[in-house]
């Protein structure tokens, strides 16, 4: 009896010790004036051990890339587009963005007679022609990107980005869907994004609509370059106000809606390329979408 007392309490005081400090580093759920309390600390440490997966080449077997468009007007995408200026807490991806040009990550613009990204020095935007790409009128004065004449150092014009934002709806993103043998699985990976401008509707032109796209592509940001500033920003929460959730894990988990713009094939060329006609347009976005189902679905027997 003696002996299982001493071994009872030889337990409960190593025990207790452990069990009061996994209590001190419990994150209280209001801070010290009793608002929600939301860590920003932990999420700069997690930028810097963002997890990713290693694919060997030699058991990749297919792949294929696509062209989305992410419209942040689709109700799915609302937490992309909102807050609309920028607050303590809550920050939009466009404004995001817009934060890390500001720190120095590298953007670039698209080819000269395609939407595709191009990650090479010589197609890096630097200094004023960065300010250009993001300028909403003829003004260079009022560029969203202004140029530090000192420091040549990048900063958000807050007043341009009013006026800007407001028509700042679409992303476009590049994802490679690939199926890997090892795992015997059929992953998808975003590998660029850009920020589309909206023009106003009156001011397409019907016959040349491609080429209109273009110049609403501002610049390609590297999605590997930008995930350790989306993984330091939550997502604006959706009706769940306890929900903890950054852009990355946004993207990771694909917690958003697109559609589809084109894809890689031997014409080299998208879908607004050769049609105009929308309801052409929906039955070709239809066939890519069922061919790249098919192919996972026809991968396993039933």
């Amino acid at each position: 009896m003696k002996k299982y007392l001493i071994v009872s309490l030889v337990i409960l005081l190593t025990a207790v010790p452990s069990l009061l400090k996994a209590q001190q580093n419990q994150v209280p759920f209001f801070d010290s004036k009793g608002n929600v309390r939301i860590q920003t600390t932990e999420l700069d440490a997690l930028a810097d051990t963002i997890a990713k997966v290693y694919h060997r080449s030699d058991d990749i077997v297919w792949s294929r890339v696509v062209y989305r468009i992410i419209d942040t007007r689709d109700k799915q995408n609302y937490q992309l587009y909102f807050p609309m200026r920028a607050n303590d807490e809550y920050r939009s991806l466009f404004r995001v963005m817009l934060d890390a040009i500001c720190n120095g990550i590298p953007v670039y613009r698209r080819s000269p007679r395609e939407i595709k990204p191009d990650f090479t020095d010589s197609t890096r935007l630097e200094g004023d022609e960065l300010s250009k790409a993001f300028a909403y009128d003829n003004n260079n004065d009022n560029n969203l990107i202004q140029v530090d004449s000192i420091t040549k150092g990048y900063k958000v014009g807050n007043d341009e980005y009013v006026n800007y934002v407001k028509n700042q709806f679409k992303f476009l993103i590049q994802e490679i869907i690939f199926f890997d043998k090892h795992t015997s699985r059929l992953y998808t990976k975003i590998m660029a994004i850009a920020p589309v401008y909206a023009f106003h509707p009156d001011n397409v032109p019907t016959k040349n609509v491609f080429s209109f796209f273009q110049q609403s592509v501002l610049c390609w940001f590297d999605f590997d370059e930008l995930r350790p500033y989306l993984a330091k920003q939550y997502v604006i929460p959706n009706g769940n106000e306890t929900q903890r959730l950054t852009y990355d894990e946004f993207f990771s988990e694909k917690l958003y809606s697109s559609y589809l713009l084109g894809d890689s094939n031997m014409f080299n060329r998208m879908l607004l390329q050769y049609e105009v006609d929308p309801l052409k347009i929906r039955k070709e976005q239809n066939r890519i979408d069922t061919e790249i189902l098919n192919f996972e679905q026809d991968l396993w027997e039933y």
